[in-house]
């Protein structure tokens, strides 16, 4: 019981530079979803902060759901080489069904609040652009495609907006295990995931002539989820390096995300589509600086909160366009005064937090431990059942 015990407060501590990477980056979507409807930059502290400071504020949600793309390479790569010690070993049937108890709950309810709100006509819910209905939307994001569905036809409200992501992460999720069988050999599977790494600048170039689907395009986002499975495979190679190194890995990850998100006009034209490569990379060095850390108790003292903000960042991230139409309407009703519109940050923020809370303790965590206990039960001898441990 002690070496379990051990175990799992090792992983714990390892996890901390992760959590707070995710917890940065759900809060910059969170941010950024306000800031398009209450931009900083209208308001008086436009006459303090300095103007990049505003635009990292309020600016960088798409780029932190590529950094969501990147972790979650590395998280579900790492899982998944600890618990079958091999990817050419991953039990394909515990693999869906984790991720199945994962995911399928929340999003089943998000879309069926969504459809309801719809059907009642509430503001903020209807989907009314041409060429768009609530069953074609259903659809999509119960069949992976919602991120095709809206770079064909447009937009998509708020609510259904955010499961773009979500899409290519579930086709991740669908061909990664496969991949792995059929390759067999790291040797053979790494090649082509720096190819694949490598080719997000081009892959976003060519689709430049429609908007919506280069952001949210399949290959773009599996670029970035390969940089994750590749810092998963070089932790895994290599269990331990040198503290130095650690700190250079730290350092650069850190100075690369802050040239993508407060210098993003300068890398722009020398980079152009190039400055998303930065920003996978920059991810990608923090999440092997954070596995490779002996501890990330200090890095992470103080920041408790933003650990949890990372933790909750599934629940959060379906469900904060809830807080953001709320918080709007009431900002709205008060005389949509910009002056001091950055007060409104202050109510919606822990309201997205507790909602995600709230999600996760009644929604999440019961119905993924229901279908946990219920899928990955796997017959063992004559008549016996064994149950395989959950993550």
């Amino acid at each position: 019981m002690k070496e379990r015990t051990s175990v799992k407060e090792h992983a714990h501590t390892r996890n901390a530079g992760i959590d707070l990477l995710r917890g940065l980056s759900i809060l910059l979507v969170v941010l950024h979803h306000i800031g398009l409807r209450i931009p900083l930059k209208k308001t008086s502290l436009a006459a303090v902060l300095p103007t990049k400071v505003m635009s990292a504020i309020n600016f960088n949600g798409y780029e932190a759901v590529f950094i969501f793309f990147v972790i979650s390479g590395f998280l579900i790569t790492s899982n998944a080489l600890h618990r079958d010690g091999a990817l050419s070993r991953i039990d394909l049937r515990a693999f869906y069904a984790r991720r199945f108890s994962r995911i399928a709950p929340c999003l089943l309810l998000l879309v069926a609040v969504l459809s309801g709100l719809h059907l009642l006509g509430v503001s903020d819910y209807v989907i009314s652009r041409e060429g768009q209905s609530l069953p074609r939307a259903i659809v999509a994001a119960l069949g992976f495609h919602l991120n095709w569905y809206e770079g064909m036809t447009g937009y998509l409200p708020g609510n259904w907006d955010v499961l773009w992501s979500l899409s290519i992460e579930e086709v991740f999720y669908l061909g990664f295990p496969l991949v792995c069988l059929l390759t067999r050999r790291t040797w053979v599977l790494v090649p082509m995931l720096i190819v694949l790494a490598l080719s997000l600048p081009w892959t976003r170039a060519a689709l430049a002539d429609n908007e919506i689907w280069q952001e949210k395009a399949y290959l773009p986002g599996m670029a970035a989820i390969a940089t994750g499975v590749l810092a998963a495979l070089l932790a895994w190679r290599w269990k331990s390096v040198p503290r130095g190194v650690t700190w250079a890995l730290g350092a650069l990850g850190a100075i690369s995300l802050y040239l993508v998100m407060f210098e993003g006009k300068l890398l722009w034209p020398v980079m152009h589509n190039g400055y998303m490569l930065v920003l996978t990379f920059s991810a990608g060095c923090l999440v092997l600086a954070s596995a490779w850390a002996r501890s990330n108790a200090a890095a992470a003292r103080g920041l408790g909160w933003l650990r949890s903000w990372g933790r909750l960042s599934y629940e959060i991230y379906l469900t904060h366009m809830f807080v953001v139409f709320g918080v709007l309407r009431i900002w709205k009703a008060t005389g949509g005064d910009f002056t001091y519109g950055y007060l409104w940050y202050l109510p919606a923020l822990p309201l997205c937090w507790l909602l995600g809370k709230g999600i996760e303790r009644y929604v999440s965590t019961p119905s993924e431990r229901w279908l946990r206990r219920r899928m990955l039960i796997q017959p063992h001898g004559a008549g016996a059942m064994v149950q395989v441990a959950p993550l």
